[in-house]
């Protein structure tokens, strides 16, 4: 792989403000090269000491969703501090308030103050609701935002109290990937135009849209019978949305094998014939051929009883090879805890290890084949970068630095 070439993001420069999990929007864009300068308040981001697991005293949230950051303290209740913060937004393509709407705005630091100062500034704001609706100001964490766009079942344990299951967050995650991209697209058209743009993003609308299939399924299900229909395989008849129709399914559906769980994928016709074929049992494919496309047997118990049986002659490993020799679609069923012990998880994802960045951590997801992307720095202490950022960005010497500590500045 050639070194060579920048980073893909190399010249563009994120000043940010942020506090806990929304600064994820700017560590995608750490990740690809570009210089992210997170402003903190004199007294840090509390991101450090929330949630768990603490790792030597700071949390995994932080080393992970701060990593490739540089951090400065300025008081922006300090009006000297405020004219530091636009000193900086003049070098920038963009400014992140990863907080509530109008948090900057309350210092003056505004898209409408800040565009004066550099027209072709994007300023893109991450809040939880977003900055319209009933509940544009109401606190929420992450978990909110999968509640509230209906991703996470309510359950109930043995003394009937009501709890949060185990889940996959998506808001707190979608919502800064959505955000990234909508900033690229945002700094491309000001490069382009010279003129910047305002743009803002909720996470619970993310989540909603992360399951938009859901959703659009119930909304289409609304209409009437013979406009909306189920799939031709299924006789037209309408099936649950979404996975909530996968449970009756038999030649797509999880399977015990020797050591683990398996899931089978076949339907398609011809995915089916070639595991009937593989596994000796041409007569399941002539008893059962079924449709040409979309057909999972649904409920047919006497063919989910032969596959039981046949999935537990076979480890994971061995279901895994064989799918990939015969061509039929085969998956692991694995966990988080497991997942890093998968060979395809070790192949795609070399971790940053713990002794560079404080845990051990999945680097970023999109490879570009033929170069190295930077690996980006541990996450820092709060103001860690203070002087070499006003030095390198701003080219205050060190008097000047002193002189603006004197005053307060950076609290």
């Amino acid at each position: 792989m050639s070194d060579s070439r920048p980073a893909p993001l190399a010249s563009v420069r994120v000043i940010e403000s942020s506090m806990l999990g929304p600064a994820g929007i700017t560590t995608h864009l750490a990740d690809l090269g570009a210089d992210v300068i997170k402003v903190e308040p004199p007294a840090g981001d509390y991101i450090r000491q929330m949630t768990w697991p603490i790792i030597e005293g700071t949390s995994l949230m932080h080393l992970h969703l701060n990593r490739g950051k540089k951090s400065i303290t300025l008081d922006l209740k300090n009006p000297e501090a405020v004219s530091v913060y636009k000193e900086l937004v003049k070098t920038a393509d963009c400014v992140v308030e990863a907080m509530r709407p109008g948090s900057l705005a309350r210092r003056g630091l505004g898209y409408d103050d800040l565009k004066k100062i550099n027209p072709k500034i994007v300023f893109c704001n991450i809040s939880g609701y977003g900055m319209t609706g009933p509940y544009q100001n109401l606190p929420a964490h992450g978990i909110a935002f999968d509640t509230w766009a209906g991703i996470i079942n309510p359950a109930y344990d043995e003394e009937g109290f009501c709890y949060i299951p185990e889940h996959a967050s998506i808001g707190i995650h979608a919502g800064p990937i959505f955000g990234a991209f909508g900033i690229l697209a945002a700094i491309i058209r000001a490069r382009e135009t010279g003129e910047g743009s305002f743009l803002e993003i909720g996470q619970s609308d993310a989540a909603a849209y992360m399951d938009w299939y859901r959703s659009e399924s119930y909304m289409a299900y609304r209409r009437p019978e013979d406009v909306v229909t189920g799939n031709a395989s299924d006789d037209y008849e309408r099936r649950a949305v979404g996975t909530k129709g996968m449970k009756e399914g038999v030649r797509y559906q999880m399977y015990d094998a020797k050591d683990g769980v398996v899931l089978i994928m076949c339907s398609e016709q011809a995915f089916w014939k070639n595991f009937c074929e593989a596994v000796g049992r041409s007569d399941l494919f002539e008893k059962w051929p079924g449709s040409k496309y979309a057909d999972h047997a649904r409920n047919n118990r006497e063919l989910q009883a032969e596959l039981r049986e046949i999935f537990k002659t076979k480890t994971c490993k061995e279901w895994i090879d064989l799918g990939n020799e015969k061509n039929f679609p085969m998956a692991p069923v694995n966990s988080p805890e497991n997942i890093v012990d998968d060979p395809q998880f070790k192949d795609r994802f070399p971790l940053y290890p713990h002794e560079k960045h404080g845990a051990d951590m999945l680097p970023f997801p999109v490879r570009f084949p033929e170069e190295s992307l930077p690996e980006p720095a541990k996450a820092p202490e709060v103001g860690e970068q203070t002087v070499s950022v006003l030095n390198e960005v701003l080219g205050y010497d060190e008097k000047k630095i002193d002189e603006l500590k004197g005053k307060g500045v950076f609290g």
